[in-house]
């Protein structure tokens, strides 16, 4: 009944806040410019809600959530590519990733601490690297070009491509929230505090890391399919090791086990980066850049240089990030303000 209440006032949330911003859309408010980064926001949540997911409530630490979101990417390109159906092209490549989740989470997650994610930052690299081998299919170092987007006027795809990621973010952000609440989730938790208590108890510790797993795979490959026909260009420069270091900056920095913390530190940390992009000149290099496309691939060095030091000051000062485990609780919230 608990769970019921909460994802009732999220969705009566998530409704109300849509409606918000589609009217700011509407009247132009939030221009074209910001209304990409604000949907660069969304994916850039969905993944951090992903990584979450398998690193803050599982325990498991994993550094290659970049190469998920290409196997989405990529996966989702080619079908549009091949003109299949843009609902199904988008479900296809959230499957199709975790089914690759499943099958690299099988082996991985026999190991434990610094040795997964060595396993994991290893199978990031080598998606890359095939991408960029599979030429005739995904288009090499050149990358994948002229994939069919949201909408077929390109002035319309952005409004059109927002009113697929947020409700996609949304339904991320109740997905992982639902999990959590309920007995598998506080089962992942007991994992994390202690393994070898949670086994003592008769829990399957391996195949319900394999559920987190594959669950965060899905997640991530759904931002990944969702970016393919928003951008229309996919680049593997996009998809290196700094993209998987910036999904962990912004799990850390908003809380290891805290959503409300993933999507401030997501959004606020988007932003940010564009913020601090002094070499976009124009707003499709700039939004291109954001996860990869053209040159501007990459954090640049300013971005760098200070992704980097909130991340050594965070492990210095507050590891347990901004948030820590904390949530906003919209039932304390809403008897609050009856009060």
């Amino acid at each position: 009944m608990r769970i019921f209440k909460n994802l009732s006032l999220l969705g009566g949330l998530g409704i109300g806040l849509f409606v918000i911003l589609w009217a700011l859309i509407s009247t132009n408010v939030i221009d074209d410019y910001s209304l990409q980064i604000l949907c660069m926001a969304g994916l850039n949540i969905m993944v951090g809600l992903s990584l979450n997911l398998i690193s803050g409530y599982t325990g498991q630490l994993a550094l290659g959530h970049a190469g998920f979101l290409a196997i989405g990417a990529y996966s989702t390109g080619i079908l549009l590519i091949a003109h299949v159906p843009l609902p199904l092209a988008i479900f296809s490549g959230a499957l199709i990733t975790a089914a690759f989740g499943f099958l690299i989470g099988f082996p991985a997650l026999r190991l434990r601490g610094d040795y997964l994610a060595i396993v994991t930052l290893g199978v990031g690299e080598i998606v890359r690297v095939l991408i960029i081998n599979l030429g005739d299919l995904t288009g090499g170092a050149s990358g994948l070009r002229n994939i069919p987007g949201f909408a077929q006027n390109i002035m319309v795809n952005n409004p059109a491509a927002f009113l697929w990621i947020f409700p996609a973010m949304f339904l991320s952000v109740a997905l992982v929230a639902n999990l959590i609440q309920s007995s598998h989730g506080r089962t992942l938790i007991s994992i994390r505090e202690d393994e070898v208590a949670s086994q003592a108890m008769g829990v399957n510790i391996f195949g319900m890391k394999l559920m987190s797993f594959t669950v965060s795979a899905f997640i991530a490959g759904l931002a990944g399919a969702l970016y393919a026909p928003f951008i229309g260009y996919l680049a593997p420069g996009g998809f290196d090791f700094l993209r998987s270091v910036f999904f962990v900056i912004v799990v850390v920095l908003g809380g290891m086990g805290s959503l409300t913390g993933t999507v401030l530190s997501g959004l606020g940390l988007t932003f940010l980066q564009e913020a601090l992009r002094s070499n976009a000149k124009a707003w499709g290099t700039a939004v291109t850049g954001l996860f990869g496309g053209g040159n501007a691939i990459n954090l640049d060095p300013m971005s760098q240089v200070l992704f980097g030091l909130i991340l050594v000051l965070l492990m210095i000062f507050r590891p347990e990030g901004l948030l820590g485990t904390k949530e906003l609780r919209l039932t304390q919230m809403f008897r609050r303000g009856a009060r």
